[in-house]
């Protein structure tokens, strides 16, 4: 369709402008559960990142043979067959981020990241935007968990990936490894993002 999002517009939007943590908001369960630590944040961002793309590609391909009443239980059981392969791989070559993880690679299927992408641009689109799309939105919620698992693990074990990189005198804020860390942390991205936002639009 003429009026509809080009690839490279598509791409682009989903890093920053339509993040899906920091503007749409979406995909939230993960972003607060396994972004203690910036290893479960990075195989959780990979994992979506793999399930996104194949499923907007293959609901791109069959578009057309979409029916409105069924295009949920399409997308549902499309994503659910590349999130079984994801945690059927990381059962079997990264056992202990597995068992890390836990149920949070299953609950891929029912991310409304990954629906919404399927609905709003692959039922709509060709396959290579569709997969634009899913690169785009993937890098930018990968970017959303890491700068999140960032704060969380560096101020809450001092250092980064098991490094420690602040200074011995400095005392661990446990908190932050914890639940409650991980909405102090969000909340206060959230804030930053949209101060610097409406700071920019403010100025143009």
């Amino acid at each position: 369709m003429a009026d509809q999002p080009t690839a490279m517009e598509r791409f682009v939007q989903g890093i920053l402008p339509e993040n899906p943590v920091y503007r749409q908001l979406l995909g939230l369960c993960p972003t607060l559960a396994v972004t203690n630590g910036m290893k479960p944040a990075i195989t959780m961002a990979c994992s979506v990142a793999f399930v996104l793309f194949c499923a907007n590609i293959v609901t791109s391909l069959i578009r057309d043979l979409l029916k409105p009443h069924l295009r949920i239980v399409v997308f549902t059981l499309t994503i659910a067959t590349f999130v079984t392969i994801a945690d059927r791989f990381l059962a079997a070559y990264v056992y202990q981020m597995s068992k890390l993880l836990g149920p949070y690679i299953p609950l891929i299927i029912v991310n409304c990241l990954i629906i919404c992408r399927c609905e709003v641009c692959a039922s709509k689109q060709s396959a290579f935007v569709a997969g634009a799309d899913a690169i785009g939105q993937s890098i930018g919620f990968g970017l959303a968990l890491a700068s999140i698992a960032a704060v969380r693990e560096l101020l809450g074990t001092g250092g980064l990936f098991g490094v420690h990189l602040l200074p011995a005198a400095w005392p661990d804020w446990v908190i932050m490894v914890l639940p409650p860390g991980a909405f102090i942390t969000l909340g206060l991205l959230l804030g930053a993002v949209n101060w610097y936002s409406s700071r920019k639009t403010k100025n143009a």
